[in-house]
């Protein structure tokens, strides 16, 4: 009888450990960052790309880089960018990108080449840093963003490259929709 005694408290404490520890488990991955919604570019918000880094006028942070409205999707481990643009012709160009959201390498395709980035989460979980590295015309580049949601409805997205006269950094801010 003492037995049983024994192994129903032990139970019982297992039980109210593992009802103690598991909101904790799932606080710890609800408190990274979400990026997913349908965001627009907020040009007076946003740094313009310069010029001299191939910018031109009105870069306004807006289409080059990768600057224009997205829809972002985000599930446990991936998170995917979807970007509609119209060309010069009018034909228009949907990309998708696919990030793992676990440090791994993430492999994407376009018409230019391949790229692979690794995403990673800052210990607080509240900016996701995607290193990047692309190659076109047998020309190595490298990358970063840096997303952090300032608020609910604010996504900022710092970027870092290098352009022709050293180092570029940009900032675009985006509204969700």
């Amino acid at each position: 009888m003492k037995k049983d005694v024994s192994n129903l408290m032990r139970l019982l404490s297992l039980t109210i450990v593992l009802a103690l520890i598991m909101p904790a488990i799932t606080n710890a991955q609800a408190g990274k960052a979400n990026f997913a919604g349908s965001w627009a570019v907020n040009a007076a918000k946003s740094t313009p790309v310069p010029a001299a880094a191939g910018g031109g006028q009105g870069g306004g942070g807006g289409m080059r880089m990768g600057g224009g409205d997205f829809v972002a999707a985000q599930e446990a481990n991936l998170l995917t960018t979807t970007r509609t643009r119209t060309g010069q012709d009018g034909t228009p160009t949907t990309t998708v990108l696919k990030y793992t959201l676990d440090g791994k390498v993430s492999v994407n395709t376009n018409p230019r080449g391949e790229s692979k980035a690794v995403a990673t989460w800052s210990a607080d979980g509240k900016t996701l840093t995607i290193v990047t590295t692309s190659t076109f015309n047998d020309r190595e580049m490298k990358s970063s963003e840096a997303w952090t949601l300032t608020d609910a409805k604010t996504l900022s997205i710092t970027s870092t490259r290098q352009g022709q006269d050293g180092e570029v950094i940009t900032k675009r801010v985006y509204d969700k929709k």
